[in-house]
């Protein structure tokens, strides 16, 4: 390590839950297999997409559940849950369910904004027109209040079911996973979102160059954002996502096909992409060595300590596990995280 780049002490990586159209459950057990793979190894945390209407993980509460029940240690994020396609309420029920079966490992993240594919299934999702529904932070507000668990009605209202009266309120309530939210974040008004409501910061290796075309600038300026809006008497968790495709125990063919991936996404680096001006950090792809040197130059890893691992759409369960596994033995000890 430098002198001027802290230890990483929360090393986890994203996967996205690949599976083929004619075989779900088998890339499904794949990834399951994965997460359990990455808790030997010894990483902090298991993250996953959530994608609709495609070949990956439509529900994340549902397959970090399943997930609970395979590993033990092992944190278990989503990243990230598109908030406009979901109920504050029943999506909270369903977070607190998987968290309290998993021993209290949850790390959910959000987004919010239109979702992806709302022209296909934005009328399937909602009644009336969801193009007037305030799909903006608002929901992932409505979501935090729904975890904090409050009572529901006045001091008087209970419920009644076999065995039982109580008063009413989100079940299971646990209070821990309030602490545990994070917000994935790309533009200057996002970061501020997350610092001033409380949330973690996700920031990977996509932001929006609003200020400027270079991405380390960009993204240095939204964890400034964040940390000047949180409060000082909770200091909020950032984690940094980066491409890293380590080359050193993959045999030749693999080698190239991993130079060859890397070769056909490096042209979006090179300027803005789009009108909103999509800024995307390079991948590490390379020897250990090499992706050290990249990792330690990297201004942004100043200035925090917890680095994931985003892991390419396009590779196998093998292929990522020969990362992961070149990961811990090649790269983290390097980076001051020596697993366990």
């Amino acid at each position: 390590m430098s002198t001027t780049t802290p230890p990483i002490t929360n090393l986890s990586f994203l996967t996205p839950g690949n599976y083929p159209d004619s075989d779900p459950a088998a890339g499904l057990e794949d990834t399951l297999r994965l997460f359990e793979f990455g808790e030997r190894l010894g990483f902090d945390g298991a993250w996953i997409r959530q994608r609709h209407l495609e070949h990956g993980v439509g529900s994340a509460a549902v397959f970090l559940a399943a997930a609970g029940q395979r590993t033990s240690r092992i944190q278990l994020g989503t990243a990230v849950i598109p908030i406009g396609y979901e109920s504050p309420f029943r999506l909270a029920e369903d977070l607190s369910m998987a968290d309290v079966l998993s021993g209290g490992r949850l790390q959910p993240g959000f987004s919010a904004g239109t979702p992806p594919h709302a022209e296909l299934i934005g009328d399937r999702v909602f009644d009336g027109d969801w193009r007037s529904y305030d799909l903006s932070h608002g929901r992932i507000s409505r979501l935090i209040d729904n975890l904090r668990g409050a009572y529901l009605g006045d001091p008087g209202t209970v419920i009644h079911s076999p065995g039982n009266t109580q008063r009413p309120r989100l079940q299971p309530h646990n209070p821990g996973l309030i602490d545990r939210l994070w917000y994935g974040g790309g533009s200057i008004r996002s970061a501020r979102w997350a610092g001033e409501n409380g949330l973690n910061l996700l920031t990977g290796n996509v932001v929006f160059g609003e200020h400027s075309d270079d991405f380390g600038v960009t993204q240095l300026a939204l964890i400034d954002e964040y940390r000047r809006h949180l409060d000082p008497a909770r200091p909020g968790r950032i984690a940094v996502g980066r491409v890293i495709v380590p080359l050193d125990s993959a045999d030749r063919a693999t080698r190239e096909r991993y130079r060859q991936y890397a070769a056909g996404r490096y042209p979006r680096t090179l300027t803005p992409q789009g009108e909103r001006r999509v800024l995307f950090a390079p991948d590490l792809v390379g020897t250990a060595e090499q992706i050290l040197d990249r990792l330690r130059a990297d201004p942004v890893l100043t200035r925090t300590t917890e680095l994931r691992l985003e892991l390419p759409y396009e590779f196998h369960r093998g292929d990522y596990e020969q990362i992961l596994h070149d990961t811990v033995e090649l790269i983290a000890p390097a980076l001051g995280r020596h697993m366990v």
